[in-house]
């Protein structure tokens, strides 16, 4: 058995004849050769031919008043067997007729409709009425049984309705009926102009109070009238082409009605909004009512400062924000962040009766904006600044309202190497520990801003982190102070070892590590000596008194310039012996230091009165109701 291999395809125009080579070998016999001629003959395709295959297509012209589902276009079998697509697409005659051909509409960009069987259909709905021509174009695949296909084209042309349409003469009309009019009166009547006209009332969909003569267009009660006010819609049509129609609003008011105002529910809006409300966000939608029955007549205003007006208005029954609420600008804060208005309702009549409902609108804040650093942050102070002395003040700003509220801290904290403390309410930075401007020739400090007043949501806090840079201005050192720069002193020599004779009450520069003392004349034959502060004389064979003059120099230190103080220390020393005037007292001066005041802020809570007599009650009637259950226990 030989078969076509899958997938091949056999073109008879390239390759009509194969031919194939088959050899068979049974077992114990030679092997055998044969040929196998196969030949490949042209099939019959399906072809669609011109026009329905050119480009353009077939051009099919109808009216546009043709009724809904009119055939306009057929696809059909030609009588000697074959395919015929509107005389354009055809299979040749010998080849046997498809049973039931298959027709698939290519685009979906159009309102006709193509059936199973080939035709093409006007629109459900029928073509929209135009001034202008208009144009639709089918593309329309074709197949056989076989799955031969072929496609082509369908234009179909709507030309202009060439009879007159239904047209009301004015798409609106007030009707006033008097007081007391009865059941089947007539009311009114309107009128459309065109071909076979006809008129029905659209709404309400079940007219309860009015019916309509359908070829006359009379309008009559149903009942006797007492409404104040009814909207009818009526429709008038083309009774061969319904699609042909025009409408009318009737707005029938009866005189000497209700006279009562319109009711609002809410009666008062108080609304709260954020700042960041959109534009043309809805407030509050009013329900309002009237009873004459004219709600659809009502009208609304909005009423009140121009502050208000302009930041809000009125669409229908909405209130709606008409501008951005900034809370953060001057004219919101000066409102006090709360707008009031008057919306007026007004209902139709004469005279005009009309409602009012107040609004209160209250602005929140939203923290919108992150604190800004001020720019050069930079400051300088001397080393030998006191504790607490103020070195500058961090002027951050934040655009939210209320401005510049911000909250001020120092990373880090204060320390051995950050001497420096920050107000949290002002910003200002102050000395906490000493300065050495050897050591450290600048700090740079890292302050946080937060904007602690902008948001009662601890989440929604900003901060940012700022740097400031102190630099410290070095301070020459001072020549020492000693009190007293003179001293008169009395010592009586003994044997032995060295004697004290004197203590000297030197301070330097602030920094200035270790004064250093020497012996700058008056010292003959080495009598005294210095160790630090301490004066000692060296005791020897000394037979009469004798008063010497010291002269004693001190200095700061080894570094920087040498600025130095003499101290005249006169010391009369006298022998074992001889007896001892009574010792001068030495008259010492000490210096005055600024008392160094530490403020510490406790948090107090101090309840109100009231509140304490209540606590107070509360305890008392607790302690009575703890009594007489611990004795109804007792009892039992």
């Amino acid at each position: 058995q030989v078969t076509l291999r899958a997938g091949a395809e056999l073109n008879a125009r390239r390759l009509n004849q194969y031919t194939l080579t088959l050899r068979v070998a049974c077992p114990g016999e030679d092997e055998e050769e044969e040929r196998l001629f196969v030949r490949v003959t042209a099939g019959q395709a399906l072809r669609c031919d011109a026009p329905f295959a050119s480009a353009a297509g077939v051009v099919v012209q109808v009216p546009a008043d043709v009724a809904p589902w009119t055939p306009l276009y057929a696809v059909l079998p030609q009588p000697l067997g074959g395919l015929m697509v509107s005389g354009g697409c055809r299979v040749p005659t010998l080849l046997p007729l498809p049973v039931s051909p298959q027709f698939r509409l290519r685009n979906h960009d159009t309102p006709l409709v193509l059936t199973r069987r080939g035709l093409v259909l006007a629109p459900a709905g029928g073509f929209k009425p135009s001034k202008d021509t208009q144009m639709f174009r089918l593309e329309i695949e074709v197949t056989d049984r076989r799955g031969h296909n072929c496609s082509g084209a369908v234009r179909v042309e709507v030309l202009p309705s060439r009879r007159p349409r239904v047209t009301f003469l004015e798409p609106q009309q007030a009707v006033t009926v008097p007081e007391g009019t009865g059941p089947l009166e007539v009311v009114t009547q309107v009128h459309a102009s065109g071909d076979e006209v006809r008129y029905a009332i659209v709404a309400p969909t079940a007219p309860a109070l009015f019916t309509i003569d359908e070829v006359t267009g009379e309008i009559r009660s149903t009942c006797q009238l007492e409404v104040a006010h009814a909207r009818l819609v009526v429709r008038a049509y083309n009774a061969l082409h319904p699609t042909d129609h025009d409408t009318t609003t009737l707005n029938i008011t009866m005189q000497g009605t209700d006279r009562r105002a319109p009711s609002c529910i809410p009666a008062l809006s108080v609304s709260q909004v954020t700042e960041t409300v959109s534009p043309g966000s809805t407030l509050v939608t009013l329900r309002c009512t009237d009873p004459a029955g004219t709600e659809g007549s009502l009208r609304y205003a909005l009423e009140g400062p121009p502050a208000s007006r302009s930041r809000f208005r009125m669409e229908g029954p909405q209130l709606q924000v008409n501008t951005t609420l900034d809370y953060d600008s001057e004219a919101v804060a000066a409102v006090g962040f709360q707008f009031t208005a008057t919306i007026m309702v007004t209902a139709g009549g004469q005279p005009p009766r009309s409602t009012r409902v107040p609004v209160l609108v209250t602005v929140t804040p939203v923290n919108e904006f992150t604190p800004a650093c001020p720019n050069n942050a930079t400051f300088t102070v001397p080393e030998t600044a006191a504790f607490g002395s103020i070195v500058g003040r961090v002027a951050g700003t934040d655009r939210d309202y209320p401005p510049d509220s911000l909250e001020y801290s120092l990373e880090g904290g204060p320390g051995p190497t950050q001497p420096f403390s920050i107000d949290p309410r002002t910003g200002e930075i102050r000395v906490v520990g000493p300065l050495d401007s050897q050591r450290h020739k600048s700090y740079r400090l890292t302050v946080r801003l937060t904007d602690t007043r902008n948001d009662l949501d601890p989440a929604k806090w900003r901060s940012r982190l700022c740097d400031v840079a102190v630099r410290l201005q070095a301070v020459p050192d001072q020549a020492p102070v000693c009190t007293p720069e003179v001293q008169e002193l009395w010592v009586m020599a003994r044997s032995g070892g060295r004697q004290p004779v004197t203590l000297l009450a030197c301070e330097g520069s602030p920094g200035t590590a270790t004064l250093a003392y020497t012996i700058a004349g008056g010292n003959e034959d080495g009598r005294f000596q210095l160790e630090g502060n301490a004066l000692f004389y060296l005791p020897n064979d000394l037979a009469e008194p004798r008063t010497f003059v010291l002269l004693v120099e001190v200095w700061g230190g080894p570094s920087g310039p040498r600025r130095s103080t003499m101290v005249a220390l006169v010391v009369h020393v006298t022998p074992r012996s001889i007896p001892v005037p009574p010792s001068t007292t030495t008259q010492r001066t000490t210096l005055r230091k600024e008392p160094l005041v530490v403020t510490q802020t406790e948090a107090v809570w101090h309840p109100s009165v009231w509140f304490v007599a209540v606590l107070t009650v509360s305890g008392a009637l607790l302690l009575a109701a703890l009594g007489c259950v611990a004795q109804s226990l007792l009892c039992r």
